[in-house]
Order: C-alpha cells, then structure tokens, then sequence
C-alpha cells in the first residue's frame, strides 16, 4: 500500500476551497528553521517561488505542497496532516488575512 507523504483534514480542505475560490490556484510550503517557518504555509500559487531546494512531495486538494529538502530528510518517514486551527494557529500562514 502507498502512504500518500501529505494529507489534508475535512476542516483543512473545506478552508483549501474556499481560498481557491477567493484567491485562485494555491500552493503550500514549509521551509524548516524554527517557529512559524518549520509550519506549512499557504501562498496564491505565483506568489512564492520554489527553489532547487525545495520538492513538492503531494497536492492538497489540487494545491501543491512543497517542502524543503532539509526538511524533507527530517520528516520523510512521516505523513504530515495538514489542519486548520482558529485564530493564529501553526496550520495557515496569515490567517487574519483570510478571515477579514
């Protein structure tokens, strides 16, 4: 059986199609380094631009979701689940943003 490496919530997707609806094709990534950059973020998909290295290890409901190799080596033998949570969680970057 193949583990899907990226997952999303019910509660995750439901967010996904509503910030496609509002913003268009989307795409995620997480860096590494501490604090919110070790967190999955959400950017409209030209907004941030993928380097040599970064991989996208899946899609999330459409959306591409890319992390750095770095980060890659540290959690490749996990599947990540990405959720939502209210207010300034570790799931989305710019919450706020989305909820104005």
């Amino acid at each position: 059986m193949i583990v899907k490496r990226v997952i999303a919530t019910e509660a995750a997707q439901d967010l996904v199609k509503i910030l496609r609806a509002r913003y268009g094709p989307l795409m995620f990534h997480q860096s590494g380094g501490c604090c919110d950059g070790s967190s999955p973020m959400c950017f409209e998909k030209d907004e941030f631009i993928t380097g040599s290295s970064d991989i996208c290890i899946g899609e999330v409901f459409g959306c591409p979701f890319y992390i750095s190799i770095d980060q890659f080596e540290y959690w490749k033998h996990t599947q990540i689940i990405l959720d939502v949570s209210k207010g300034r969680g570790s799931s989305f970057s710019n919450s706020d943003r989305f909820t104005k």
